[in-house]
């Protein structure tokens, strides 16, 4: 028989689902089950976005560019300048959600066991992009007990090699929710240029901010044009994941020419969903300011209820819909599979992403899970009661 290769080997299960098959199996046996495992927001989409493919007279569903439709490139560079960011469209490459950005970018900066350093925990997928691209990620561990801050810039400088050539963070983070300020972005940009090292910042969730905080992007930084990656996605900002469509922004051209020929070999992004992407585009601040209210009492309620079961430790999130939760168990996975199995609270259950996923280091996070406040308060209050509930039944 042909063997697998040991890429495919050690491609990393994503935490976030695979536990998927219990869940289909508790809903079969009857079961409702919270989902407080993957961040697909319950906010609808901008009804602008569904409306434009819903006008489109298209006859023909052909190819777009490459790189993008020129005009979504121009209005994706006229947003960003509305947050201080001021950029050319041909410093955007239009890719098949954050995913394949992030993809693009490994892709053009670093060769076969290159190596690169993320703080974790880490959006769990930054492992299974390292391994399909043949690099190794090293990690520098932030902690739950300061909120996920930065740690400190020697940490960094500890770890770098020659193989080192980039940094990356996710602003906000996914899964701890933590903002990094504008002084921890001086700090990183300052080693990057120093070390002469790419900093890529994923930053999905920029629109979701809280309590008076702002986002600060790399791409404001004066002096990293030639050091400063940005990976971005209309996914969670407008609630609209299944559309696929992301990008990757750079003043640096060498990087943007190089991105653009991974981006040549698969084509072209999805063109129906560049249409929704670009008129989304106008959709109003009044619904962000909406959308941020509605996160930022989720939060408020997640983080209370968490806060009354006993030998539970939550850090607060200050963006994103994502909070780490240390529980008094020790191995996460078991007890996410159990309480879909066995465990249920007139007739309900939850589904949680175990926290080791979200780690590279062996054996860190097995006494954590991730939760997505993608629910309602209500169904949060609910869906709290039954951990809590779990906890005091189960038995390691």
């Amino acid at each position: 028989m042909p063997s697998i290769s040991n890429k495919g080997q050690s491609m990393p299960q994503s935490p976030i689902r695979k536990l998927v098959p219990y869940a289909e199996e508790a809903v079969k046996k009857g079961k409702s089950i919270y989902y407080l495992n993957i961040g697909q927001p319950d906010i609808k989409t901008p009804a602008c976005a569904l409306q434009a493919v819903k006008e489109s007279n298209i006859e023909v569903l052909a190819y777009s560019r490459s790189e993008g439709s020129e005009t979504y490139r121009q209005k994706i560079a006229a947003y960003y300048a509305k947050h201080d960011i001021l950029l050319g469209h041909n410093d955007i490459i239009v890719t098949t959600g954050g995913s394949e950005a992030l993809l693009f970018a490994f892709g053009s900066i670093m060769d076969v066991d290159d190596e690169i350093i993320i703080p974790e925990p880490f959006y769990a997928n930054y492992n299974g992009f390292s391994t399909a691209s043949g690099i190794k990620v090293v990690p520098v561990i932030s902690k739950i007990d300061n909120n996920f801050a930065l740690p400190p810039i020697e940490a960094f400088e500890k770890l770098i090699t020659p193989k080192t050539k980039a940094i990356l963070i996710c602003n906000p983070g996914n899964p701890t929710g933590y903002l990094y300020s504008k002084e921890e972005i001086k700090k990183l940009a300052d080693i990057a240029k120093k070390r002469d090292l790419f900093l890529i910042a994923d930053e999905v969730y920029r629109e979701f901010t809280y309590d008076g905080n702002s986002h600060y992007s790399i791409m404001q930084e004066e002096g990293l044009e030639d050091y400063a990656i940005m990976i971005d996605s209309v996914s969670k900002r407008y609630s609209m994941c299944g559309a696929r469509v992301g990008c990757l922004v750079s003043k640096n051209k060498k990087v943007i020419e190089t991105a653009l020929k991974f981006a040549q070999a698969r084509l072209s992004p999805p063109t129906l969903a560049q249409i929704a992407s670009e008129a989304a585009l106008d959709t109003p601040q009044s619904y962000f300011d909406d959308v941020k209210e509605e996160y930022v009492e989720r939060r408020n309620t997640l983080i209370s209820e968490l806060q009354k079961i006993e030998g539970v430790k939550v850090a607060k999130p200050k963006g994103a819909f994502y909070c780490i939760v240390e529980l008094p168990v020790k191995n996460s996975d078991d007890f996410a599979q159990w309480l879909l199995e066995y465990f249920q609270v007139d007739g309900e259950t939850i589904m949680v992403a175990p926290a080791g996923g979200f780690y590279s280091t062996p054996n860190v996070g097995l006494n954590q899970i991730r939760i997505a406040y993608v629910l309602n308060k209500e169904r949060l209050i609910k869906a709290v009661n039954i951990l809590k509930e779990g906890l005091k039944a189960y038995k390691d």
